[in-house]
C-alpha cells in the first residue's frame, strides 16, 4: 500500500485553470492527478531535472 496523504500547495488562478483543462482534455479526475503526472515525469527524467527546476520563469511578470 502506498504511503500517501494530501498535501496542501499554493496555486494562482491562472495554475488552477491550467490544470483543470489539462484534466479534462486527458479525462483526469482531478487537478491532483495532473500534479501527481508532473511529478511522476519529473521522477522519471532526472536527466531532465535543470530543465524543468533550474529555470526561472515569470509567466505572468
Amino acid at each position: 500500500m502506498k504511503d500517501s496523504s494530501a498535501r496542501p500547495i499554493e496555486l494562482d488562478s491562472a495554475m488552477v485553470a491550467h490544470l483543470e483543462e489539462v484534466a479534462k482534455k486527458y479525462k483526469l479526475p482531478d487537478i491532483g492527478k495532473a500534479v501527481r503526472c508532473l511529478v511522476n515525469y519529473s521522477r522519471e527524467n532526472p536527466e531532465r531535472s535543470d530543465e524543468i527546476f533550474d529555470e526561472v520563469r515569470c509567466v505572468d511578470c
